[in-house]
């Protein structure tokens, strides 16, 4: 699987973590930067990398760190097609793509530390979509949110 990552300035301290954990579990990363804290980067310019690589089909999910996860999650989730969400616990982690087709996992570098970060990774990357059901009717009402938004 091919996910899109991307960090802003206060992001970057989870990056190892992140790179890891997608590595440990098979991963290939389209890594969209940052790479260090000495510039300020803005994360809805990310969201946006990260959001123009999954619907261009570069990437099939993303990760996008911020400090809190939330900016990323909210600038995100503005893009159609993108399912954003900060999880800064294994329920939500896996719960958000198998119930909400969640295809970006938004993380806070301020909330959770290296550890917890790779073992969210893994467990986002494991989970897959019911697409049956409540899950799939409560899906197509997203869509047709995003639909209205747009028109």
């Amino acid at each position: 699987m091919k996910v899109a990552v991307a960090f802003d300035h206060r992001g970057v301290r989870l990056r190892e973590a992140v790179l890891a954990g997608l590595a440990a579990e098979g991963a290939e990363a389209v890594d969209l930067g940052v790479w260090s804290s000495d510039v300020r980067v803005d994360y809805p310019d990310l969201a946006r990398e990260v959001g123009t690589a999954i619907r261009s089909g570069q990437a099939e999910r993303g990760v996008l760190v911020c400090g809190s996860g939330v900016g990323a999650s909210i600038a995100a989730s503005k893009i159609p097609g993108i399912r954003a969400a900060i999880c800064h616990d294994t329920y939500s982690a896996h719960q958000g793509v198998e119930h909400d087709d969640m295809n970006v996992l938004c993380l806070g570098s301020e909330v959770v530390g290296p550890s917890l970060a790779s073992e969210l990774v893994a467990v986002f990357l494991g989970a897959a979509f019911v697409a049956e059901g409540r899950y799939l009717a409560r899906l197509e009402k997203v869509e047709e949110l995003e639909r209205l938004v747009e028109g």
